[in-house]
């Protein structure tokens, strides 16, 4: 089994039980103004294996599945773990920073680290068809930046209830990771 397919089920568990216990859900959620007061910062982790609903967690599991193989391998599989458990925190960085005072604030989901996946998959493949909705074709390095040219408008614009900064955030931290242990990989984008 790879830590692709663990993680995935992993994932699976923890929301399913969190779908039906919100007493669980509240001891793993991203809660900054809980993690600064009472130093519960493992929520920073555990919050990415939480998510809202099936959506949430199918489309999350679905683009990690996707991708994550080819990174994994490309990483080897401690690498690739690393990476995304890094990416979870990474994520959460921001709102951390930003919401430590609101009491309010909630997050939940693995989106920044299937954000890093991704982005690491775009640097190994950045000729590789990826589409807006399966739809419009193109160049996988084109979609990273659309991708992140839309979080950043909506993160800005929009009061959709979705963690747009740790998409960005995640994104960018899987493409770092990855350029670091790789650095040539960035011309595979010019050698075309």
């Amino acid at each position: 089994m790879t830590i692709t397919l663990a993680i995935v089920i992993i994932n699976c568990i923890v929301s399913f039980i969190c779908f039906n216990n919100a007493e669980y859900f509240n001891k793993l959620a991203h809660v900054p103004f809980i993690e600064s007061r009472f130093g519960e910062y493992s929520r920073l982790v555990t919050s990415g294996f939480v998510h809202a609903n099936l959506m949430h967690l199918g489309i999350n599991m679905y683009v990690l599945y996707q991708f994550g193989t080819l990174v994994e391998e490309r990483l080897g599989s401690i690498t690739f773990t690393i990476m995304y458990l890094g990416a979870i925190l990474v994520a959460n960085i921001p709102s951390y920073f930003k919401q430590k005072d609101n009491r309010e604030y909630i997050a939940i989901g693995a989106s920044g680290a299937v954000s890093a996946t991704l982005f690491s998959f775009i640097l190994f493949r950045p000729w590789a068809t990826l589409g807006i909705f399966g739809i419009i074709p193109m160049p996988a390095f084109i979609f990273g930046i659309l991708y992140l040219a839309y979080e950043q408008y909506a993160s800005k614009n929009m009061t959709d209830n979705v963690g747009h900064d740790a998409h960005i955030s995640g994104a960018i931290f899987g493409f770092l990771f990855t350029f670091i242990l790789h650095p040539s990989l960035l011309a595979n984008i010019f050698d075309r």
